[in-house]
């Protein structure tokens, strides 16, 4: 499984251990990475998805799951996420 957030598309970052000589040595910066599940209100269900903390701050400040997919880009989303997108998209023109 990559260590990549399905709703931000953040990833991880390369750059250097820095010794007190100036040394400079690879290394790996990885997201913070959690499981969560977040609930849909308009699909009524909830989803599992791996998220960044960054991430989940960012679907909680634009009002929720709904919200935030419905404004993200397809390019940053997961498959799963891109799939959910879908499904919103289409209760909410079943709606109208």
């Amino acid at each position: 499984m990559s260590r990549i957030c399905e709703l931000t598309g953040k990833g991880r970052l390369v750059g250097h251990n820095v010794s007190h000589a100036n040394n400079k040595t690879k290394r790996v910066f990885l997201p913070n990475l959690q499981n969560v599940t977040l609930m849909s209100e308009k699909l009524d269900r909830s989803f599992k998805f791996r998220v960044s903390t960054q991430g989940l701050r960012s679907v909680e400040h634009n009002g929720g799951l709904d919200n935030w997919l419905l404004k993200t880009s397809d390019d940053k989303l997961s498959a799963r996420a891109l799939k959910v997108k879908r499904e919103l998209a289409k209760a909410s023109k079943e709606a109208a």
